[in-house]
Protein backbone atom coordinates (compact mmCIF):
# COMPACT_ATOMS: atom_id res chain seq x y z
CA UNK A 1 0.00 0.00 0.00
CA UNK A 2 1.60 3.44 -0.84
CA UNK A 3 2.03 5.89 2.27
CA UNK A 4 2.50 9.61 1.73
CA UNK A 5 4.71 11.06 4.80
CA UNK A 6 4.24 14.56 5.03
CA UNK A 7 5.80 16.70 8.07
CA UNK A 8 5.29 19.96 9.83
CA UNK A 9 8.19 22.33 10.46
CA UNK A 10 6.78 25.52 11.29
CA UNK A 11 3.74 26.21 13.72
CA UNK A 12 4.18 30.18 13.61
CA UNK A 13 5.87 32.77 12.52
CA UNK A 14 8.89 32.51 14.52
CA UNK A 15 8.75 29.14 15.14
CA UNK A 16 12.40 26.98 14.68
CA UNK A 17 14.08 27.76 11.21
CA UNK A 18 16.17 24.62 11.98
CA UNK A 19 13.07 22.66 11.78
CA UNK A 20 12.96 21.97 7.92
CA UNK A 21 16.60 20.95 7.43
CA UNK A 22 16.56 19.24 10.36
CA UNK A 23 13.71 17.14 9.36
CA UNK A 24 14.94 15.67 6.17
CA UNK A 25 18.35 15.03 7.99
CA UNK A 26 16.85 12.54 10.25
CA UNK A 27 13.74 11.46 7.88
CA UNK A 28 14.88 11.99 4.20
CA UNK A 29 11.61 9.79 2.62
CA UNK A 30 9.65 12.75 3.44
CA UNK A 31 7.43 13.56 0.49
CA UNK A 32 6.31 16.92 1.97
CA UNK A 33 7.31 19.59 4.08
CA UNK A 34 4.16 21.96 5.45
CA UNK A 35 4.82 25.21 7.02
CA UNK A 36 2.64 27.34 8.97
CA UNK A 37 3.51 31.35 9.46
CA UNK A 38 -0.15 33.02 9.53
CA UNK A 39 -1.36 33.06 13.20
CA UNK A 40 -4.72 35.55 14.06
CA UNK A 41 -2.13 38.18 14.17
CA UNK A 42 0.54 37.88 11.56
CA UNK A 43 -1.25 39.96 8.35
CA UNK A 44 -1.44 42.88 10.58
CA UNK A 45 2.44 42.92 10.85
CA UNK A 46 2.91 42.32 7.27
CA UNK A 47 0.78 44.91 6.46
CA UNK A 48 2.91 47.35 9.06
CA UNK A 49 5.58 46.03 6.56
CA UNK A 50 4.14 46.75 3.75
CA UNK A 51 3.43 50.14 4.96
CA UNK A 52 7.29 50.66 4.86
CA UNK A 53 8.17 49.17 2.06
CA UNK A 54 5.18 47.72 -0.44
CA UNK A 55 7.62 44.67 -1.68
CA UNK A 56 7.40 43.13 1.60
CA UNK A 57 4.24 41.53 3.85
CA UNK A 58 5.40 38.12 4.07
CA UNK A 59 7.28 35.87 6.02
CA UNK A 60 11.37 36.60 4.99
CA UNK A 61 12.09 33.84 7.39
CA UNK A 62 10.76 31.16 5.32
CA UNK A 63 13.09 32.61 2.38
CA UNK A 64 15.78 31.39 4.81
CA UNK A 65 14.29 27.70 5.30
CA UNK A 66 14.36 27.67 1.36
CA UNK A 67 17.81 28.37 1.48
CA UNK A 68 18.58 25.64 4.12
CA UNK A 69 16.90 22.74 1.82
CA UNK A 70 18.65 23.56 -1.76
CA UNK A 71 21.69 21.14 -0.31
CA UNK A 72 19.09 18.47 -0.12
CA UNK A 73 17.70 19.29 -3.71
CA UNK A 74 21.44 19.41 -5.02
CA UNK A 75 21.62 15.98 -3.75
CA UNK A 76 18.64 14.56 -5.30
CA UNK A 77 15.71 14.78 -2.67
CA UNK A 78 12.47 14.93 -3.84
CA UNK A 79 10.53 16.72 -1.00
CA UNK A 80 8.07 19.19 -2.13
CA UNK A 81 7.08 22.56 0.01
CA UNK A 82 3.72 24.24 1.08
CA UNK A 83 3.75 27.02 3.15
CA UNK A 84 1.42 30.34 3.86
CA UNK A 85 4.27 32.28 3.89
CA UNK A 86 3.43 34.21 1.12
CA UNK A 87 0.92 36.31 3.75
CA UNK A 88 -0.02 39.54 2.06
CA UNK A 89 2.47 39.45 -0.64
CA UNK A 90 2.46 35.70 -2.18
CA UNK A 91 3.90 36.59 -5.10
CA UNK A 92 6.36 39.09 -3.39
CA UNK A 93 7.58 35.51 -1.55
CA UNK A 94 7.25 33.85 -5.36
CA UNK A 95 9.84 36.31 -6.79
CA UNK A 96 12.39 35.93 -4.20
CA UNK A 97 12.42 32.39 -3.84
CA UNK A 98 13.00 32.39 -7.08
CA UNK A 99 16.09 34.58 -7.64
CA UNK A 100 17.12 31.96 -4.53
CA UNK A 101 16.86 28.87 -6.90
CA UNK A 102 18.30 30.38 -10.00
CA UNK A 103 21.29 31.34 -7.91
CA UNK A 104 21.23 27.89 -6.73
CA UNK A 105 21.11 26.30 -10.14
CA UNK A 106 17.84 24.51 -9.09
CA UNK A 107 16.54 25.42 -12.50
CA UNK A 108 14.20 22.35 -12.46
CA UNK A 109 12.17 23.29 -9.46
CA UNK A 110 9.05 25.05 -9.86
CA UNK A 111 7.41 27.54 -7.73
CA UNK A 112 3.51 27.71 -7.40
CA UNK A 113 1.55 30.86 -5.80
CA UNK A 114 -2.17 30.74 -4.57
CA UNK A 115 -3.05 33.98 -4.25
CA UNK A 116 -6.88 35.72 -4.24
CA UNK A 117 -7.61 35.39 -0.60
CA UNK A 118 -7.59 39.28 -0.34
CA UNK A 119 -11.01 40.39 -0.03
CA UNK A 120 -10.32 43.94 1.83
CA UNK A 121 -12.06 46.00 -1.00
CA UNK A 122 -15.16 43.24 -0.82
CA UNK A 123 -15.86 44.32 2.71
CA UNK A 124 -15.05 47.83 2.27
CA UNK A 125 -17.99 47.96 -0.40
CA UNK A 126 -20.74 46.43 1.37
CA UNK A 127 -19.93 47.16 5.20
CA UNK A 128 -23.45 45.95 6.30
CA UNK A 129 -23.73 42.49 4.87
CA UNK A 130 -24.75 40.68 7.91
CA UNK A 131 -22.64 38.16 6.52
CA UNK A 132 -19.17 40.63 8.03
CA UNK A 133 -20.63 40.85 11.19
CA UNK A 134 -18.71 39.85 14.05
CA UNK A 135 -18.92 36.43 14.59
CA UNK A 136 -18.98 36.81 18.28
CA UNK A 137 -20.53 40.06 19.35
CA UNK A 138 -22.70 40.39 16.34
CA UNK A 139 -21.41 43.72 15.59
CA UNK A 140 -21.90 45.48 11.99
CA UNK A 141 -18.62 45.70 9.77
CA UNK A 142 -19.78 49.56 9.63
CA UNK A 143 -18.58 50.29 13.04
CA UNK A 144 -14.35 49.39 12.01
CA UNK A 145 -15.14 49.87 8.10
CA UNK A 146 -12.61 53.09 7.85
CA UNK A 147 -10.08 51.57 10.28
CA UNK A 148 -9.87 47.79 8.79
CA UNK A 149 -6.07 46.84 7.63
CA UNK A 150 -6.58 43.51 6.67
CA UNK A 151 -9.35 40.81 5.64
CA UNK A 152 -8.11 37.20 4.07
CA UNK A 153 -10.98 34.55 3.30
CA UNK A 154 -9.59 31.30 4.70
CA UNK A 155 -9.10 29.48 1.45
CA UNK A 156 -8.93 25.42 0.73
CA UNK A 157 -7.04 23.02 -0.49
CA UNK A 158 -8.28 22.90 -4.12
CA UNK A 159 -6.14 25.69 -5.97
CA UNK A 160 -3.28 24.03 -4.18
CA UNK A 161 -4.32 20.76 -5.63
CA UNK A 162 -4.50 22.36 -8.92
CA UNK A 163 -0.56 23.30 -8.73
CA UNK A 164 0.64 20.24 -7.31
CA UNK A 165 -1.31 18.28 -10.72
CA UNK A 166 1.45 20.60 -12.55
CA UNK A 167 4.30 18.92 -10.43
CA UNK A 168 4.42 22.50 -8.42
CA UNK A 169 8.00 21.71 -6.17
CA UNK A 170 6.88 24.71 -4.10
CA UNK A 171 3.42 26.20 -3.43
CA UNK A 172 3.26 29.83 -1.44
CA UNK A 173 0.14 30.75 -0.89
CA UNK A 174 -1.84 33.64 1.04
CA UNK A 175 -4.25 33.07 4.38
CA UNK A 176 -5.35 29.28 3.24
CA UNK A 177 -7.01 26.97 5.83
CA UNK A 178 -4.19 25.35 8.54
CA UNK A 179 -5.46 21.85 7.76
CA UNK A 180 -5.81 22.25 3.91
CA UNK A 181 -1.95 22.62 3.81
CA UNK A 182 -1.86 18.76 4.20
CA UNK A 183 -5.36 18.08 2.82
CA UNK A 184 -3.94 19.38 -0.75
CA UNK A 185 -1.22 16.98 -1.13
CA UNK A 186 -3.39 14.09 -0.10
CA UNK A 187 -6.02 14.58 -2.57
CA UNK A 188 -3.13 15.66 -5.27
CA UNK A 189 -0.80 12.37 -4.78
CA UNK A 190 -4.16 9.98 -4.08
CA UNK A 191 -5.82 11.56 -6.69
CA UNK A 192 -8.65 11.54 -4.20
CA UNK A 193 -12.19 12.78 -5.54
CA UNK A 194 -13.10 16.33 -3.46
CA UNK A 195 -16.51 15.07 -2.96
CA UNK A 196 -14.90 12.21 -0.51
CA UNK A 197 -15.41 13.48 2.16
CA UNK A 198 -14.61 10.74 4.46
CA UNK A 199 -11.17 10.87 3.52
CA UNK A 200 -10.56 14.40 3.28
CA UNK A 201 -11.98 14.23 6.95
CA UNK A 202 -9.33 11.61 7.76
CA UNK A 203 -6.55 14.24 6.24
CA UNK A 204 -8.37 17.28 7.99
CA UNK A 205 -7.72 15.58 11.04
CA UNK A 206 -4.06 14.57 10.41
CA UNK A 207 -3.50 18.55 9.34
CA UNK A 208 -5.18 19.39 12.60
CA UNK A 209 -2.70 17.48 14.23
CA UNK A 210 0.78 18.70 12.60
CA UNK A 211 0.02 22.27 11.99
CA UNK A 212 0.86 23.18 15.28
CA UNK A 213 4.59 21.16 15.42
CA UNK A 214 5.57 19.86 18.39
CA UNK A 215 2.44 20.57 20.35
CA UNK A 216 2.00 17.21 19.40
CA UNK A 217 4.77 15.74 19.97
CA UNK A 218 5.23 16.65 23.65
CA UNK A 219 5.51 20.12 23.41
CA UNK A 220 3.72 22.39 26.30
CA UNK A 221 1.69 18.94 26.64
CA UNK A 222 0.57 18.57 30.67
CA UNK A 223 3.46 16.06 31.37
CA UNK A 224 6.01 18.10 29.79
CA UNK A 225 8.60 17.61 32.66
CA UNK A 226 8.35 13.75 32.26
CA UNK A 227 9.53 13.88 28.71
CA UNK A 228 13.32 12.70 27.45
CA UNK A 229 15.32 15.43 25.56
CA UNK A 230 13.44 18.70 25.77
CA UNK A 231 15.96 20.58 23.69
CA UNK A 232 15.29 17.99 20.63
CA UNK A 233 11.93 17.74 20.39
CA UNK A 234 10.98 15.82 16.86
CA UNK A 235 8.77 17.65 14.74
CA UNK A 236 5.44 15.66 13.81
CA UNK A 237 4.95 13.54 10.41
CA UNK A 238 2.38 11.37 9.08
CA UNK A 239 2.39 8.51 7.42
CA UNK A 240 -1.06 8.44 5.18
CA UNK A 241 -2.60 6.12 3.55
CA UNK A 242 -5.06 5.77 0.44
CA UNK A 243 -7.93 4.76 2.30
CA UNK A 244 -7.16 7.78 4.77
CA UNK A 245 -5.92 5.76 7.58
CA UNK A 246 -2.93 7.35 8.96
CA UNK A 247 -0.17 6.79 11.72
CA UNK A 248 1.51 10.19 13.62
CA UNK A 249 4.65 10.00 14.43
CA UNK A 250 8.12 11.62 14.95
CA UNK A 251 11.72 10.95 13.40
CA UNK A 252 13.38 7.84 15.82
CA UNK A 253 16.42 9.75 18.02
CA UNK A 254 14.42 13.10 18.35
CA UNK A 255 13.19 14.53 21.75
CA UNK A 256 9.48 14.35 23.14
CA UNK A 257 6.93 11.64 22.65
CA UNK A 258 3.86 11.06 20.47
CA UNK A 259 1.25 8.68 22.09
CA UNK A 260 -2.43 9.03 22.35
CA UNK A 261 -2.29 11.40 25.44
CA UNK A 262 -0.30 14.28 23.19
CA UNK A 263 -2.47 13.48 20.54
CA UNK A 264 -5.45 14.15 22.49
CA UNK A 265 -4.57 17.19 23.52
CA UNK A 266 -3.74 18.72 20.38
CA UNK A 267 -6.70 17.25 18.79
CA UNK A 268 -8.86 19.65 21.39
CA UNK A 269 -6.95 22.60 20.35
CA UNK A 270 -8.89 25.16 18.84
CA UNK A 271 -11.59 23.10 17.56
CA UNK A 272 -14.94 24.47 18.74
CA UNK A 273 -17.66 21.90 18.62
CA UNK A 274 -15.84 18.52 18.20
CA UNK A 275 -18.90 17.33 16.30
CA UNK A 276 -18.90 19.87 13.76
CA UNK A 277 -15.04 20.88 12.93
CA UNK A 278 -15.37 23.08 9.77
CA UNK A 279 -12.74 24.00 7.14
CA UNK A 280 -13.37 25.16 3.82
CA UNK A 281 -12.81 21.24 1.94
CA UNK A 282 -14.90 19.63 4.70
CA UNK A 283 -16.96 19.42 7.62
CA UNK A 284 -15.29 17.31 10.22
CA UNK A 285 -16.88 15.24 13.30
CA UNK A 286 -14.23 14.08 15.87
CA UNK A 287 -16.89 12.09 17.88
CA UNK A 288 -15.98 8.53 15.65
CA UNK A 289 -12.22 8.89 15.74
CA UNK A 290 -10.21 6.22 16.94
CA UNK A 291 -6.89 6.08 18.07
CA UNK A 292 -4.65 3.20 18.91
CA UNK A 293 -0.91 3.05 19.53
CA UNK A 294 1.21 1.43 16.67
CA UNK A 295 4.32 1.02 17.76
CA UNK A 296 6.84 3.27 20.38
CA UNK A 297 5.87 6.91 19.00
CA UNK A 298 3.63 5.96 16.71
CA UNK A 299 -0.24 6.34 16.82
CA UNK A 300 -2.74 5.17 14.05
CA UNK A 301 -5.83 7.40 13.46
CA UNK A 302 -9.19 6.82 12.02
CA UNK A 303 -12.30 7.20 12.06
CA UNK A 304 -13.06 10.49 11.02
CA UNK A 305 -16.71 11.29 9.52
CA UNK A 306 -17.07 14.14 6.74
CA UNK A 307 -19.58 15.92 5.06
CA UNK A 308 -19.63 18.54 2.74
CA UNK A 309 -18.33 21.78 3.73
CA UNK A 310 -20.69 24.60 3.90
CA UNK A 311 -20.71 27.61 1.12
CA UNK A 312 -19.18 30.14 2.85
CA UNK A 313 -15.52 30.80 3.89
CA UNK A 314 -14.68 31.96 7.44
CA UNK A 315 -12.52 35.58 7.00
CA UNK A 316 -9.77 37.10 9.23
CA UNK A 317 -10.13 41.00 9.31
CA UNK A 318 -8.00 43.66 11.36
CA UNK A 319 -8.51 46.62 12.04
CA UNK A 320 -6.81 49.90 13.85
CA UNK A 321 -7.54 49.72 17.44
CA UNK A 322 -5.18 52.36 18.91
CA UNK A 323 -2.09 52.01 20.78
CA UNK A 324 -0.71 50.39 24.00
CA UNK A 325 2.37 50.47 26.11
CA UNK A 326 3.80 48.47 29.03
CA UNK A 327 6.61 48.93 31.77
CA UNK A 328 7.44 46.01 34.59
CA UNK A 329 9.47 47.21 37.31
CA UNK A 330 10.81 44.79 39.78
CA UNK A 331 10.30 45.74 43.56
CA UNK A 332 12.28 44.30 46.45
CA UNK A 333 12.26 44.01 50.56
CA UNK A 334 9.44 43.91 52.74
CA UNK A 335 5.77 44.64 51.56
CA UNK A 336 7.08 44.56 48.23
CA UNK A 337 3.53 43.94 47.01
CA UNK A 338 2.11 47.21 49.00
CA UNK A 339 4.58 49.31 47.72
CA UNK A 340 4.65 47.61 44.14
CA UNK A 341 0.73 48.26 44.46
CA UNK A 342 1.20 51.99 45.27
CA UNK A 343 3.62 53.15 42.69
CA UNK A 344 1.74 51.69 40.01
CA UNK A 345 -1.01 54.16 41.77
CA UNK A 346 1.19 56.58 42.02
CA UNK A 347 2.11 57.14 37.63
CA UNK A 348 -1.72 56.86 37.11
CA UNK A 349 -2.20 59.11 39.66
CA UNK A 350 0.59 61.47 38.17
CA UNK A 351 -0.99 61.74 34.74
CA UNK A 352 -4.56 62.59 35.94
CA UNK A 353 -2.86 65.84 37.65
CA UNK A 354 -2.21 66.51 34.37
CA UNK A 355 -5.89 65.99 32.68
CA UNK A 356 -4.63 62.75 31.43
CA UNK A 357 -6.42 59.85 31.91
CA UNK A 358 -5.93 56.85 29.77
CA UNK A 359 -8.81 54.62 28.18
CA UNK A 360 -7.84 51.72 29.91
CA UNK A 361 -5.33 51.17 32.49
CA UNK A 362 -3.77 48.22 34.37
CA UNK A 363 -1.72 47.55 37.41
CA UNK A 364 -0.93 44.10 37.97
CA UNK A 365 1.48 42.40 40.62
CA UNK A 366 2.79 39.60 39.52
CA UNK A 367 4.75 36.55 41.52
CA UNK A 368 3.32 37.56 45.12
CA UNK A 369 -0.35 35.26 45.38
CA UNK A 370 -1.32 37.68 48.01
CA UNK A 371 1.54 35.86 50.36
CA UNK A 372 2.19 39.37 52.15
CA UNK A 373 5.36 37.85 53.92
CA UNK A 374 6.82 37.77 49.74
CA UNK A 375 10.24 40.07 49.22
CA UNK A 376 9.84 39.94 45.63
CA UNK A 377 7.20 41.40 43.26
CA UNK A 378 6.74 42.09 39.60
CA UNK A 379 5.00 45.49 38.97
CA UNK A 380 3.51 45.04 35.39
CA UNK A 381 1.91 48.43 34.32
CA UNK A 382 -0.04 49.27 31.09
CA UNK A 383 -2.24 51.58 29.18
CA UNK A 384 -3.92 51.57 26.33
CA UNK A 385 -5.84 54.60 24.05
CA UNK A 386 -7.16 55.39 20.78
CA UNK A 387 -4.64 58.28 20.67
CA UNK A 388 -0.78 58.52 21.07
CA UNK A 389 -0.35 61.34 23.19
CA UNK A 390 -2.00 59.78 26.75
CA UNK A 391 0.40 56.87 26.35
CA UNK A 392 3.96 59.25 25.76
CA UNK A 393 2.82 60.93 28.66
CA UNK A 394 2.78 57.36 30.52
CA UNK A 395 5.70 55.99 29.16
CA UNK A 396 7.32 59.41 30.56
CA UNK A 397 6.32 58.54 34.13
CA UNK A 398 8.15 55.28 34.39
CA UNK A 399 11.85 56.48 35.34
CA UNK A 400 11.01 59.21 38.25
CA UNK A 401 9.85 56.49 39.96
CA UNK A 402 13.34 55.09 40.32
CA UNK A 403 14.15 57.99 42.52
CA UNK A 404 10.47 59.11 43.86
CA UNK A 405 9.38 55.89 43.93
CA UNK A 406 9.68 52.67 46.84
CA UNK A 407 13.12 51.48 48.07
CA UNK A 408 14.26 48.61 46.35
CA UNK A 409 13.03 49.73 43.04
CA UNK A 410 14.55 47.95 39.82
CA UNK A 411 14.09 47.70 36.39
CA UNK A 412 14.42 50.88 34.99
CA UNK A 413 17.60 49.68 33.19
CA UNK A 414 15.60 48.78 30.00
CA UNK A 415 14.42 52.39 29.19
CA UNK A 416 11.72 53.90 28.48
CA UNK A 417 8.88 51.77 26.98
CA UNK A 418 7.77 51.99 23.46
CA UNK A 419 4.47 52.24 22.30
CA UNK A 420 3.02 49.91 19.90
CA UNK A 421 0.03 49.65 17.42
CA UNK A 422 -2.90 47.75 18.35
CA UNK A 423 -5.04 45.69 16.11
CA UNK A 424 -8.31 44.46 16.77
CA UNK A 425 -9.40 41.38 15.54
CA UNK A 426 -12.66 41.11 13.22
CA UNK A 427 -13.52 37.46 12.24
CA UNK A 428 -16.78 37.06 10.11
CA UNK A 429 -18.34 35.04 7.11
CA UNK A 430 -17.86 35.61 3.44
CA UNK A 431 -19.88 33.70 0.33
CA UNK A 432 -17.76 31.46 -1.35
CA UNK A 433 -18.86 32.63 -4.98
CA UNK A 434 -17.51 36.36 -3.70
CA UNK A 435 -14.01 34.49 -3.37
CA UNK A 436 -12.05 34.18 -6.53
CA UNK A 437 -8.95 32.18 -5.93
CA UNK A 438 -6.07 32.28 -8.51
CA UNK A 439 -3.13 29.77 -8.88
CA UNK A 440 0.22 31.02 -10.87
CA UNK A 441 2.60 28.61 -11.74
CA UNK A 442 6.13 29.31 -12.90
CA UNK A 443 9.18 28.07 -12.96
CA UNK A 444 13.12 29.39 -12.32
CA UNK A 445 13.60 29.58 -16.09
CA UNK A 446 11.03 32.47 -16.35
CA UNK A 447 11.39 35.16 -14.05
CA UNK A 448 8.03 37.15 -12.75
Amino acid sequence: MPILRIANAQAFWGDSQDAAKNLLSQQPNLDYITLDYLSEVSLSIMAIQCEKDPSGGYAKDFVETLKSLIPFWKMGSKVKIITNAGGLNPIGCAKECQRELIAAGLNHLKVGVVYGDDILGVLKQNPDDPNFNHLDTGESLSSIKERLVTANAYLGAEPIVDLLKQDADIVITGRVADPSLTVAPCIAYFGWNLTGYQKIAQATVAGHLIECGTQVTGGISTNWLSLTDHANIGFPFIEMESNGSFVITKPAGTGGKVDCETVKEQLLYEIGDPADYLSPDVKVSFLTLKLEMDGKDRVRISGASGSAPPPIYKVNATYHDGWKVNAILTIFGRDAEKKAQLSGEIIFQRLSQKGIVPERTLIECLGVAGNPSAIECVLHVAAADQEKEPLEAFAKEIAPMVTSGAPGTSGYTFGRPHLRQVFGFWPCLVECSQVKPETLLLSTETRL
